[in-house]
């Protein structure tokens, strides 16, 4: 995370100085909408992160391990898959939760599940692609890309298992 985190700022700091030598004023604005989009983002990341970490809290390990663990098998897959297709919001809901999950005793498998779930089967991204694609794609694209969330959290777990301990 440290690693993400230094070329981040470093990339960010690039792009200000960069606005800054353009024209002298380009970084004010940068700064300002980037002010403007946090400050609007942070209730989202502070109810996303106090739900990952009371997962982490109040949901017994033994449950996780049951139902989502790493020996969870097939059925842990498909619970992942609908819990991540169900969970509303962006990354900023997803990540921490999946992280609180992982962090308890959900196995990587079924977490790789949740998130390729939410990524392509979003329950509450559907209205929004009815509306604009039609009933006739969404239900095509929902087909179509049904299998891949636990598909990819069982390749994950063959992979897992084949590495070196």
């Amino acid at each position: 995370m440290l690693i993400a985190t230094i070329i981040l700022a470093a990339i960010a700091l690039a792009l200000v100085l960069t606005g800054y030598y353009r024209d002298g004023r380009q970084h004010i604005t940068g700064l300002k909408n980037a002010l403007d989009m946090g400050l609007e983002i942070l209730p989202l990341l502070i109810c996303a992160f106090i739900a990952a970490g009371m997962i982490q809290t109040m949901i017994p390990r033994e449950l996780i391990l049951k139902w989502i663990g790493a020996e969870s098998g097939f059925r842990g897959l498909i619970i992942g898959t609908f819990a991540g297709a169900l969970i509303p919001g962006g990354p900023y809901v997803s990540m921490p939760v999946a992280a609180g999950l992982l962090r308890t005793g959900a196995g990587i498998g079924t977490m790789v599940a949740f998130i390729a779930g939410w990524s392509l089967l979003s329950v509450s991204r559907i209205p929004l692609e009815v509306g604009i694609m039609g009933w006739k794609f969404t239900l095509i694209r929902l087909a179509t890309t049904f299998f891949f969330p636990p598909l990819a959290g069982f390749i994950t777990n063959i992979l897992l298992r084949s590495l070196p301990r």
